[in-house]
């Protein structure tokens, strides 16, 4: 079988292939195919199977060109194991799959793991979902790609993004600067997120048009949170009180993603999480979903998911 992409940036197809042409030797390699290249155009050959999964693999890497982002080894390494994972287990992921229309009609976010998926489902399906795991299980990326599908389609009119301030103990009027750049440093894994599916400007304009809020827990009392999906991160370091006034601000026709690791509470220790509170409090009330990710889901760094296991050996001695 044999594939063909046309380049017209020629600086585009460089980025493409890495410096030394490393990142088409990781495609040859993880995939038994050849790549040949001649002037803009790229050919891949070989079985039908390996050329597909490549072919995926090369558009995915020139979606991130095109928003600007730059490849590494690692990134292509994550983006050649999800597309031979989501092979293997087509049956069983393919619910969790989602188009974003944030990034083209054509481009689909599909979920690495089966826990994932069940996050993705959970998402749909209830109005409240909590979504408790370690570091580097997608807690946050996927509720922002949820998010982002719903305000596309028109299901929802705009997000709002919410985190915790510990470190300035919500008293954020001693900050320098307006609301945004005070909150800043705290919302800064949301803003990752949305970058990594938006170019930075149409991330700019969401916000100056209010279709993405950023709203610091400090400033969440009184407020009516309609026709909204909201994303509420980090949310073990939320007291008993401010989760509690935060659930009760959900609106009609709205969506609420509550995620944290309930291991890397930071509050003052006379302090209880309102997160660890909320999943004994809330867990059988219907419409109220809670999944739980474990270092099995863990999709940065392979070294990762050794620090998380590590750790978690540490406490249980």
């Amino acid at each position: 079988m044999q594939k063909t992409l046309e380049f017209t940036d020629q600086q585009k197809l460089v980025e493409l292939f890495g410096p030394r042409d490393v990142y088409l030797r990781q495609l040859s390699d993880a995939f038994d195919i050849k790549i040949i290249s001649r002037g803009g155009t790229l050919t891949l050959q070989g079985g039908s199977e390996d050329v597909e999964l490549c072919f995926e693999v090369v558009a995915q890497m020139q979606a991130l060109i095109d928003r600007r982002k730059k490849l590494s080894q690692e990134i292509v390494t994550d983006l050649i194991e999800s597309a031979c994972t989501s092979d293997e287990s087509e049956g069983e992921n393919s619910k969790g799959k989602i188009a974003l229309k944030a990034l083209g009609a054509d481009t689909r976010l599909e979920p690495r793991t089966v826990a994932q998926a069940k996050y993705i489902e959970q998402i749909k399906s209830n109005d409240i979902v909590f979504c408790i795991g370690p570091a580097g299980t997608g807690k946050t990326y996927l509720a922002v790609a949820v998010a982002l599908d719903y305000m596309k389609r028109g299901e929802l009119n705009r997000i709002i993004l919410c985190r915790p301030a510990v470190e300035a103990g919500e008293h954020l009027g001693y900050l320098p600067g307006d609301l945004r750049s005070k909150v800043n440093p705290y919302l800064r894994p949301l803003y990752d997120a949305l970058h990594d599916f938006m170019p930075s400007e149409t991330v700019e304009e969401y916000i100056e048009n209010d279709l993405i809020e950023i709203l610091p827990l400090a400033f969440v009392r009184g407020r009516t949170l309609d026709k909204s999906f909201i994303i509420l991160d980090e949310a073990q370091n939320c007291t008993l009180g401010q989760m509690k006034t935060f659930l009760t601000r959900l609106g009609k026709s709205a969506k609420l993603v509550v995620t944290g690791d309930i291991t890397q509470v930071d509050l003052p220790h006379e302090e209880q999480s309102g997160l660890i509170d909320a999943q004994d409090r809330l867990e059988n009330i219907k419409g109220i979903s809670f999944v739980r990710l474990s270092e099995s889901d863990i999709v940065r760094h392979r070294l990762v998911k050794e620090i998380v296991c590590a750790y978690q050996r540490e406490a249980r001695h």
